[in-house]
């Protein structure tokens, strides 16, 4: 595997639940594993409140999501917030019937594939980007996010 790119990780706790399934270590490897270039990004995770007021202010849907992805600059440093929502993350990962902290690297890099530019609006760019996530959680040793029949 070549060397990753460099990662300045602020990691921050404002819902501390799952704390000890977010060791600094896993968060930075999981999150290398999809960096491109350099990046400066920030992870929070927060509380059902928080995450609903971020998601409501911010793309104006009133609820909470797992992810949101906030990226300032791309080039030539990646620069973003990530803020995930440990109740949504929690619940998703007892649906889908998953360890919470696979889930957590899922959306890990999820979002900091959303910071480099990967969106998922149209069909064909979705279809890329899952599989995309795919290989890179493969890679990492994780299962599939995206079952296909």
């Amino acid at each position: 595997m070549s060397p990753r790119p460099p990662l300045q990780l602020s990691l921050q706790f404002a819902d501390p639940a799952h704390r000890a399934l977010l060791p600094r270590h896993k968060v930075q490897r999981w999150m290398r594993a999809a960096l491109e270039a350099p990046a400066q990004i920030a992870v929070r995770i927060v509380g059902e409140e928080e995450g609903r007021a971020l998601n409501r202010d911010y793309r104006a849907k009133d609820y909470a999501t797992n992810v949101l992805t906030f990226d300032y600059e791309r080039s030539p440093m990646v620069v973003a917030d990530l803020v995930l929502c440990a109740p949504v993350v929690a619940r998703e990962a007892a649906e889908q019937r998953i360890p919470v902290a696979d889930h957590y690297a899922h959306l890990l890099v999820h979002g900091v594939l959303h910071a480099q530019g990967w969106d998922h609006e149209a069909a064909a760019d979705a279809e890329a980007m899952e599989a995309h996530e795919s290989a890179l959680l493969a890679m990492l040793g994780l299962p599939d996010p995206y079952p296909r029949d």
